[in-house]
């Protein structure tokens, strides 16, 4: 059974819950439903801090999801009960329509204010505008720029972490086969575009590794890596 965890849904109905996520984009045209047409279901089922636990991730979706499902130690957006309801779904709406379509949507990169792509960049900015403590980013050390400056990561997250809720960003820079390491451009910019409050530090292992780690379910979390 997957994890729900992270936030508390405020006592009120799902169908409230519901009308104000169909809101942001039931009989709007697909290609013009901004991130802020989701502040209403946000502020719904908003997020609580879980200090020192939270993870984020760019381009390692697959290996940060099965990591956090074998180890209970880390919480990723996906992990709270908007993020695990929505995860892998596609949903849209037409002009003049009122219904919730699953097919014929724009797909991500068809346009920026797609229904799909807004609701994960606005999730996302108040997923890290939660974050507390210690925090932890997975990125990808098997491409040449592994922050990239177009990512969700980048654009809307890593701009929302406050030095007054987080003590400090640990990028753990995973691959199999390293075409980049700990001193790479991309990364010198995230380490400038963070507050200089923040703490910036930077691991490379190989996910080999972390995946044997993962077969071991008492072992602490921070020894793998």
């Amino acid at each position: 059974m997957r994890r729900v965890t992270l936030i508390n849904i405020p006592v009120r109905s799902c169908s409230a819950i519901w009308a104000a996520f169909e809101q942001a984009y039931v009989g709007k045209d697909p290609c013009e439903v901004p991130m802020e047409a989701y502040d209403s279901v946000v502020a719904a089922v908003p997020f609580t801090p879980a200090c020192n636990r939270m993870m984020f991730w760019s381009k390692t979706k697959d290996m940060v999801q099965d990591f956090t499902k074998k180890k209970n130690c880390f919480v990723r957006l996906e992990d709270s009960p908007l993020g695990y309801m929505l995860d892998g779904l596609t949903w849209c709406g037409k002009e003049g329509s009122s219904e919730t379509l699953t097919e014929g949507c724009p797909r991500w990169t068809k346009c920026e204010n797609n229904p799909v792509r807004s609701f994960w960049r606005r999730a996302s900015a108040s997923f890290a505008d939660a974050a507390c403590g210690d925090v932890t980013a997975v990125l990808n050390g098997s491409i040449p720029m592994p922050f990239n400056p177009t990512s969700v990561f980048a654009t809307i997250e890593v701009k929302r972490f406050k030095s007054a809720t987080m003590k400090s960003l640990t990028v753990v820079l995973v691959a199999q086969n390293f075409v980049t390491n700990c001193a790479d451009a991309s990364l010198m910019n995230l380490q400038r575009e963070l507050d200089t409050r923040i703490q910036y530090n930077c691991k490379e292992v190989k996910e080999a590794d972390i995946r044997e780690c993962m077969s071991h379910k008492d072992k602490p979390c921070g020894p793998c890596w």
